[in-house]
C-alpha cells in the first residue's frame, strides 16, 4: 500500500542558493571558422526540430529538505513524485517525474541541505499541485530503538489546495519539499509512532532565458550566450527565424550569431538575464 500526499505549491523566491548550470569553456564563436562546424550544419535539420519543441517547455527539479525534529532518525520511503498540470482534469492531469526511489533519513537534510528527488522537462504553462507518493517502509529512531511509522488510512487522500504557478518557456524551476519532522511524527497511545506528513512546498525560478528572431530566416545562425569566453548556452534559429537560449544564470552576457556562409557573424553586447524572466531581443538582422 502506498501513501499519497497532495501538497500545495507556494510561489516564493527564497534566498536558498542554487548552483548554476556547469559552464563549458569554448573559444568565441565569432572567431571560429565555419568549416569547424560543417558537421553541425549537416545535422541542422534535426537540431531545428529539437529547438522548435524545446521552445515551449520548461525544466523542473524537485528537491527534499527538512525542518529539524527531536528524533535520531526519521526515515521516509519515497516512491514517486507527480505534478498536476492545469490543462488536465483532476484525474488525468498528473505527470510523473523520474524519481530516485528509496528511503531517505530526512534529519540529514537540515540547515540548508537538500537532495534531488527527480527532474522533468514539461510543457510550459500552469501547474497546480505536486504529489509525493510514499511507500510503507517508513520508520523513526528514538533512544536507539527503531519504530515502524504507522500511517492512518485517511492520509491516502491527502490535502488538496489549488494555487497555480506559471512556468515560462526556457526557464528552470525548483520545487523544494520542506518536510517538518517535528510535526509529522507523533506518539500513539500504544507506545508506537504514527506518520502524518506536514510538508511545505516552495517553488522558485533558478534561471532566466534569452529569445529573439533573426532575419533573414535563411541565414540559419548558431546562437551563443557567452560570459567572457565561456559558452553558457547554445541554440539554433528555426525555420521561422526564432531562437531560445535556455536555463541561463542571472548576469550580463554577449550573444553571438554565427550564420551559414554568405552572411556576416554578429554580436550583441550587454544582454541582461534576470531570474525567472525571458529577455526578448526582438528582431536581429544578419547581413
Amino acid at each position: 500500500m502506498t501513501l499519497i500526499v497532495d501538497i500545495l505549491v507556494i510561489s516564493k523566491v527564497t534566498l536558498h542558493p542554487i548552483k548554476p548550470p556547469e559552464v563549458r569553456s569554448s573559444p568565441n564563436p565569432v572567431k571560429t571558422p565555419f568549416m569547424n562546424r560543417v558537421l553541425g550544419f549537416l545535422l541542422l535539420s534535426f537540431v531545428w526540430l529539437a529547438c522548435s519543441t524545446d521552445e515551449s517547455r520548461s525544466r523542473l527539479e524537485v528537491r527534499l529538505t527538512d525542518s529539524p525534529g527531536d528524533y535520531e532518525e526519521v526515515n521516509i520511503d519515497v516512491q514517486g513524485v507527480q505534478i498536476h498540470r492545469s490543462e488536465g482534469n483532476q484525474n488525468s492531469g498528473w505527470v510523473s517525474l523520474d524519481v530516485k526511489e528509496g528511503v531517505y533519513n530526512i534529519l540529514t537534510l537540515t540547515n540548508g541541505l537538500d537532495t534531488l528527488l527527480g527532474t522533468a522537462d514539461l510543457p510550459s504553462g500552469r501547474i497546480s499541485q505536486i504529489r509525493l507518493i510514499l511507500g510503507t517502509n517508513n520508520s523513526v529512531k528514538v533512544d536507539g530503538n527503531v519504530y515502524v511509522l504507522e500511517t492512518p488510512s485517511a492520509q491516502q487522500s491527502g490535502l488538496k489546495l489549488n494555487v497555480q504557478t506559471q512556468m515560462s518557456p526556457g526557464i528552470t524551476y525548483v520545487i523544494t519539499l520542506d518536510f517538518d519532522a517535528a510535526r509529522s511524527v507523533s506518539l500513539n497511545g500504544n507506545g508506537g509512532y504514527k506518520l502524518k506528513p506536514v510538508i511545505r512546498a516552495i517553488t522558485e525560478a533558478t534561471s532566466g532565458a534569452i529569445k529573439g528572431k533573426v532575419t533573414p530566416v535563411d541565414s540559419y545562425p548558431a546562437v551563443f550566450a557567452l560570459a567572457g569566453t565561456d559558452t553558457v548556452a547554445t541554440a539554433y534559429s528555426d525555420s521561422l527565424g526564432f531562437f531560445l537560449l535556455r536555463a541561463i544564470p542571472p548576469g550580463t552576457y554577449k550573444v553571438t550569431f554565427d550564420p551559414k556562409p554568405g552572411y556576416t557573424p554578429k554580436q550583441v553586447d550587454n544582454v541582461t538575464v534576470t531570474l525567472g524572466v525571458t529577455n526578448d531581443l526582438g528582431e536581429i538582422t544578419i547581413n
